[in-house]
């Protein structure tokens, strides 16, 4: 079958999703586009043949929609889930899935009294082949139990609108998610303190920032996160074991040898980085609709717990890193027992 899907925000983002669904993926169609400015959502919808509508309310209660995608600015992602999951039908978020940790536990609350996963969140490392190859390592027991993991998110640049809370929000997020998914383990707290900031900064923001966090089990964390570091787009994760450890590959390039050098062509966005990743979450993520199945990538408790960490994170930088713990309900048994 072909999944008929409805874009709830036709932006960047939602752009390139609409042509990854158009041109990359197969099984999928998108029938519908929504947007807050309305001529932008019909000059997207006329691009791939769909119908533009007025509101996300009208999107996802159109008969010519079997699935919704909500790529719309992020205070307006819990109105637009609920909305889907009352509807009954499957629906992807970009993260956040929300933005209060109230509104992701009632989007949770929402899918368990309907009985059956409908939502995925948008954490597309867990799709990147590096990720994946570094969790089997991890799960087969060569590394022994893991003991430690070194991470670091770099930016060139930022705009001037980027906030110090971003850092954590907004960047540190995706660390947060795929570290709970490769460790299948819970964080439990969370300290970000400053070092001297990059004078590459604008003078509102704190950066870089250095956060630690803790698991349940005892694993500690550190992440620098820097977001004007000038030279590229640079994710780094090495997880140490009692036995061995194992790193995050970077991204395969030729080495160019000239003028007395060797060097290789560093990223610039995350767009390059992780477009494999991307392409790879929304393929299965309609073939499992496809097949009748129940979505299988980041679930709407992955987005609470990604939330509830980084509000943590942002009250520890508020309070001149403080360590501050990570107040988290106990996961349903609906989720299951691991991250």
């Amino acid at each position: 079958m072909t999944v008929r899907v409805g874009v709830i925000g036709a932006g960047m983002i939602g752009q390139d999703h609409i042509r990854r669904l158009t041109e990359v993926v197969t099984g999928a169609a998108v029938t519908a586009v929504t947007d807050i400015d309305p001529e932008r959502a019909a000059e997207v919808a006329a691009r791939v043949g769909a119908v533009a509508l007025p509101t996300g309310a009208d999107l996802i209660a159109s008969p010519d929609v079997d699935a919704v995608l909500v790529t719309s600015w992020g205070p307006t992602h819990a109105e637009h889930v609920l909305g889907a999951v009352a509807a009954g039908k499957p629906v992807f978020c970009e993260k956040p899935l929300a933005t209060t940790a109230e509104d992701c536990l009632r989007i949770v609350d929402a899918e368990r009294a309907h009985g059956r996963r409908l939502v995925q969140v948008g954490f597309m490392r867990r799709f990147d082949p590096g990720y994946r190859q570094m969790k089997e390592v991890i799960a087969s027991g060569t590394l022994g139990t893991p003991l430690i993991v070194h991470c670091a998110h770099r930016n060139p640049t930022v705009p001037e609108s980027y906030t110090s809370v971003m850092a954590a929000q907004d960047t540190a997020v995706h660390e947060i998610d795929v570290l709970r998914w490769l460790l299948d383990d819970e964080i439990v707290s969370a300290q970000v303190v400053t070092p001297t900031a990059t004078s590459k900064r604008f003078a509102h923001l704190k950066d870089p920032q250095i956060m630690y966090f803790e698991t349940a089990n005892g694993v500690r964390i550190d992440l620098e996160v820097f977001v004007n570091c000038q030279y590229g787009y640079d994710i780094q994760c090495e997880t140490v074991g009692e036995e061995g450890l194992v790193r995050l590959p970077d991204p395969a390039a030729v080495g160019v040898r000239t003028a007395g050098r060797h060097g290789t062509t560093v990223l610039q966005d995350w767009k390059g980085r992780f477009a494999d990743a991307f392409d790879t979450e929304f393929r299965e993520w309609v073939d499992t609709l496809a097949a009748g199945a129940e979505p299988t990538g980041p679930s709407a408790w992955d987005g609470y717990a990604a939330t509830v960490i980084t509000d943590a994170a942002v009250r520890s930088l508020e309070s001149d890193g403080t360590v501050v713990t990570v107040d988290m309900k106990p996961r349903p048994a609906f989720y299951g027992d691991t991250a």
